[in-house]
């Protein structure tokens, strides 16, 4: 797996569900095609996953 991955919303949250809301807050990402970077670990894939249809993301 790769040190850093780089995350970055790519969809609006309008009319999403609440919980979508609250994970990519959690992921540290307020405006469209902001991008943040976070250590590859389990828990950080597991809300990528949540909201996979949502952010891209690309391995560092």
């Amino acid at each position: 797996m790769a040190n850093k991955l780089s995350i970055t919303l790519t969809r609006s949250l309008i009319g999403r569900p609440g919980d979508q809301r609250d994970t990519v807050k959690a992921l540290g990402l307020r405006k469209l095609n902001q991008t943040v970077e976070h250590q590859d670990n389990a828990a950080i894939r597991g809300m990528i996953t949540k909201v996979a249809h949502l952010v891209t993301v690309k391995e560092q």
